[in-house]
């Protein structure tokens, strides 16, 4: 904030004990309010060992999320933010009556003996004003608000697998990644506030039913070409095509934000995925986007496509960002949203742009750079591709990629950069994962696209794409060709 301006124009002066002076009554006014509100709200009995997260959603004078966690007997005393910065101040009550403010730190804060509970105030307008929007600290339209819940909720320090959690949110209609139940109480793991994804709040509602599934939708802001039907029935067509690669939808609900972008045109500009349990998924809109544009989107079913392939602990974003890049052209072809045509003309223009970006360094530097670079996305693309191609060539197109991806999904939600390839040597029979990675990895990017294209019969050499009779156009028909859930399951 700048400096109080006086009615002359000059900057006003206080005298520093008179400054010091008002700044202490301040500061004992803003505790007694603190101390003269209610108490904390009660756990409920039969849990004595749960951790209750109280959140109330403000909106006078701006928007805010006050915050209030009641500890009890044994509960973790060491305290942090998964994403700090955002709270600068956390005030804690003891049991003698006490009050304290304490600061919050990088590395956290130590709850003083005998805590019974803790608030602090998490000041979205503000933090939005200071650092501009963004999916993690905020972003909003009218009154409503996105945020990332590792920004705002404070968790213990160690989370044990036992320990359980309650939250209560008044104040407004929110989804979260979790369901609440009776009396809209969310019952949570202690994990959850590790991976506890993108909360909305406010906006209006809307659900993608799927025979195997339900997406649940908040839409934060208006659009001015837009209604939220069309809002879902996007949505459900990215849905849709996500069953094109897998046997089910892969989660038996998900949660949905989307946000208007201003001043942008277009669909989908931007999307992102976070894991919490189950996945949750974020997508900025163009605000004067038309339903049109859903035609030609490609940002929802990739985003959805992420859902298909565990998380791979530690992350090896080219393989997570190549199997969704891949999928997406794939997926768009098998629904017939595009043609098989136009899905080869994105993928060989996808390596165009990605071999211009990496230049003459090999796959293996490409990805030790920026992780979400063009040449990451589209050299996992190509690895992507050609492990398919491979699948099907040593099996005599009986098995493929997708086999990969649901023998993953039987092991559950994570998995190792190991087992990634263990299992397509499972499918392949054989030993297959190690040597073609070697391939793509010591030699230029994209070295390997000229002649896997070739052997598909996807032509390039006379300016435009064109499919022809090759080695391998068969399984290219096979991969790329329209079909419904299950088909050759």
């Amino acid at each position: 904030m700048g400096r109080r301006r006086s009615r002359t124009g000059g900057t006003a002066r206080v005298a520093p004990w008179r400054a010091r002076a008002r700044s202490s009554v301040i500061l004992l006014l803003a505790l007694a309010a603190l101390s003269c509100q209610t108490p904390a709200r009660p756990r409920p009995t039969g849990d004595p060992a749960a951790l209750r997260y109280n959140l109330t959603y403000v909106r006078e004078p701006e928007h805010a999320i006050d915050v209030e966690v009641v500890l009890a007997k044994g509960s973790p005393r060491e305290f942090l933010f998964s994403e700090p910065g955002g709270v600068d101040t956390v005030h804690v009550w003891s049991d003698d009556g006490q009050v304290r403010s304490l600061r919050v730190h990088e590395d956290g804060l130590r709850l003083p003996a005998g805590t019974r509970f803790l608030r602090y105030r998490y000041a979205l307008d503000a933090r939005i004003r200071q650092h501009g929007p963004g999916f993690f600290i905020g972003v909003g339209d009218g009154d409503a608000r996105h945020v990332a819940g590792r920004e705002y909720l404070i968790r213990p320090r160690v989370v044990t697998p036992d320990l359980r959690v309650e939250l209560y949110l008044e104040g407004v209609d929110a989804l979260l990644p979790w369901q609440p139940g009776e009396g809209g109480l969310y019952r949570l793991r202690g994990e959850d506030l590790v991976d506890s994804g993108f909360h909305g709040f406010g906006g209006r509602r809307c659900q993608v039913q799927l025979p195997d599934a339900v997406l649940d939708v908040a839409i934060l802001g208006r659009f001015s070409r837009l209604d939220d039907a069309s809002i879902c029935a996007w949505l459900r067509q990215a849905a849709e095509e996500v069953r094109t690669v897998r046997r089910a939808f892969p989660y038996p609900r998900i949660s949905v934000r989307v946000i208007p972008a201003s001043a942008r045109r277009g669909s989908g500009l931007f999307g992102m995925v976070q894991w919490s349990s189950p996945p949750s998924v974020s997508i900025l809109v163009g605000r004067d986007t038309d339903a049109t544009s859903f035609k030609r989107d490609w940002v929802a079913v990739h985003e959805l496509l992420h859902l298909t392939h565990p998380v791979i602990l530690p992350r090896v974003p080219w393989l997570s960002e190549g199997l969704a890049t891949y999928y997406t052209e794939v997926a768009r072809s098998r629904s017939g949203r595009q043609s098989a045509q136009r899905a080869w003309e994105e993928l060989v223009d996808g390596f165009a742009r990605g071999r211009a970006q990496a230049g003459g360094r090999t796959m293996e530097e490409v990805v030790a750079g920026s992780p979400y670079s063009l040449g990451v996305y589209w050299t996992g693309a190509l690895f992507a591709l050609h492990l398919d191609v491979e699948l099907r060539r040593v099996t005599e197109n009986k098995r493929r990629l997708e086999d990969v991806l649901e023998l993953l999904a039987e092991r559950g939600p994570t998995s190792t950069f190991g087992a990634f390839g263990a299992a397509v040597d499972s499918v392949a029979g054989q030993p297959l994962f190690g040597a073609l990675l070697e391939r793509h990895l010591r030699r230029p990017s994209f070295a390997e696209a000229e002649g896997l294209l070739e052997a598909l019969g996807v032509r390039t050499d006379t300016g435009e794409v064109k499919l022809v009779p090759a080695r391998d156009s068969l399984l290219r028909e096979a991969l790329d060709g329209r079909r419904t859930r299950g088909a050759g399951f």
